[in-house]
């Protein structure tokens, strides 16, 4: 629910990936959450691979991030 607040209808739950992340090893010890914040650009010339010099984030996209992990934050502490 926090998230689809803060995003509404830009928040989709992705399906499980097998990416190269080493969350999977912090989460075996601590609960924790892995997100995806959407930064491509609307301009196909600027869509590059994550680990290419090319690579472009549309800062846009930052204000929306920094809400999420802040209302994920309050919300965790106000339930405990």
């Amino acid at each position: 629910p926090t998230l689809e607040k803060v995003a509404g209808d830009r928040f989709r739950e992705a399906p499980q990936t097998a990416t190269a992340e080493d969350f999977s090893y912090f989460a075996k010890e601590v609960p924790g959450l892995f997100l995806f914040l959407g930064v491509a650009s609307d301009d196909p010339t600027l869509v590059h691979p994550n680990h290419s010099p090319r690579f472009y984030a549309d800062e846009r996209a930052l204000p929306v991030g920094v809400k999420a992990l802040t209302s994920l934050t309050l919300d965790y502490m106000l339930a405990k």
